[in-house]
């Protein structure tokens, strides 16, 4: 046990940066959690960390051990989680990363009717729109809107929605109503920072999805800003259709370039695929299969 005590304290150095920050978490002394990496380096007979004045960083056996340990310890507490709720009922803190807009929108009320079912998950929700490494352990689901999945995980589609072109009609009316994407150069463009395709638009000509760069005055990672500045008249802006349903409904938007419509994008709930996988992950992603097939987020197919 004292190996596996060295291993959670090596690998909480690597994740907070400092012995200090370590020690404060763990409400032991600096020099305790020194002596349990300098226990566990001399079992191994390796320097698993640089040390300067300034900063800690792993050597190469250090960066290996991380990744190694750190499956081991989340294997023993899937392990631990698994059993245990054999005997109880689902609980335990879930941590879920989810794009600002979607999870704004949709994802709160999903969680007020899990919670319901499921009083004792407590759930901690990040909303930002950079795509999350899984494998460091700080979230253990992740929501996607996406057209591409990475390798080496597991992906149930809880939904779906087109990405579509809008501006208002007073943007059309002062500027003009594009008819074909290359016409794009000629207009105020409104971009949605941090997608996959960065300072790209997506569209599809025939079968050939083509990427346009364009000329955007307005530029944010919050898709109701850009919805909001697109019906004040601001410019053109692509969007999920579900972030702007209620802007069409109101006749603030409208769709353009329609017949360059990419197909329809999958909304991803995204996990590692783990031999033990805890119950509060499993219930949750079922559930939310079963919930967006009976509540579609507004302008999901």
């Amino acid at each position: 046990m004292d190996k596996l005590n060295n291993m959670q304290v090596f690998c909480r150095i690597v994740e907070l940066g400092t012995f200090a920050a370590v020690a404060r978490e763990m409400n032991l002394s600096a020099m305790m959690i020194s002596k349990y990496m300098a226990q566990l380096e001399e079992s191994l007979g390796v320097a698993l960390l640089n040390r300067t004045t300034r900063q800690i960083s792993l050597t190469e056996a250090g960066e290996i051990y991380y990744h190694r340990s750190k499956q081991l310890l989340d294997d023993f507490l899937e392990l631990d989680e698994s059993t245990s709720q054999l005997a109880r009922k689902v609980r335990g803190v879930l941590k879920i990363s989810a794009p600002i807009d979607f999870g704004g929108l949709f994802m709160v009320p999903a969680i007020e009717a899990y919670q319901r079912e499921c009083p004792d998950v407590k759930i901690l929700m990040s909303l930002h729109n950079s795509r999350v490494n899984l494998s460091d352990g700080n979230f253990d689901l992740s929501i996607l809107v996406t057209d591409t999945l990475d390798l080496g995980v597991v992906a149930r589609k809880i939904a779906e929605t087109r990405l579509c072109t809008y501006a208002s009609p007073g943007y059309l009316a002062q500027y003009g109503r594009p008819e074909h994407i290359e016409e794009l150069s000629e207009h105020r463009c409104l971009h949605y920072m941090d997608t996959p395709h960065r300072d790209y638009w997506i569209f599809r000509i025939g079968n050939e999805e083509v990427k346009i760069k364009t000329n955007w005055h307005f530029a944010s990672n919050n898709g109701r800003a850009l919805c909001q500045a697109s019906a004040l008249g601001m410019g053109i802006t692509q969007a999920p259709e579900f972030a702007v349903a209620n802007y069409l409904a109101q006749g603030k938007l409208v769709e353009v370039l329609e017949k360059f419509r990419i197909p329809t994008l999958a909304i991803y709930a995204i996990y590692l695929q783990r031999r033990f996988l805890p119950a509060k992950l499993t219930t949750f992603v079922d559930f939310l299969v079963g919930y967006f097939a009976e509540n579609s987020p507004s302008g999901a197919i």
